[in-house]
């Protein structure tokens, strides 16, 4: 987990994705939207060889989100976009659609 800038809430969301994925981005949109700082992590494009989605999920298709604050881990955009909104939905998304998320990349090969 990666620390945020001081006066702005401490990462919690580890979020793992895929480069150019669809769905994974209609996770990040959300993310973004409701400024939720969060931590990307890029997995293998091929499909057998992630091994740390496996660990944290139990699949290994994303997007997966690990939610430290409330202990939730789960897969599938749309379970994650009604988790999101039904847990932080209540947080003002940004007023002119800028990203203000927090958002710290690790391009780990795991």
């Amino acid at each position: 987990m990666t620390t945020a800038p001081p006066n702005t809430p401490a990462t919690t969301i580890t979020f793992y994705r895929l480069q150019g994925c669809p769905f994974c981005e209609r996770v990040t949109r959300l993310l973004e939207r409701y400024n939720i700082p969060y931590r990307s992590r890029f997995v293998e494009p091929l499909h057998s060889r992630r091994t740390v989605v496996k660990r944290v999920a139990g699949v290994r298709t994303v997007p997966v989100i690990a939610d430290s604050e409330t202990g939730v881990t789960m897969a599938e955009s749309a379970n994650i976009v009604t988790y999101l909104e039904q847990t932080y939905g209540s947080q003002k998304p940004t007023a002119d659609g800028e990203v203000q998320a927090e958002a710290t990349t690790d391009r780990g090969t795991n």
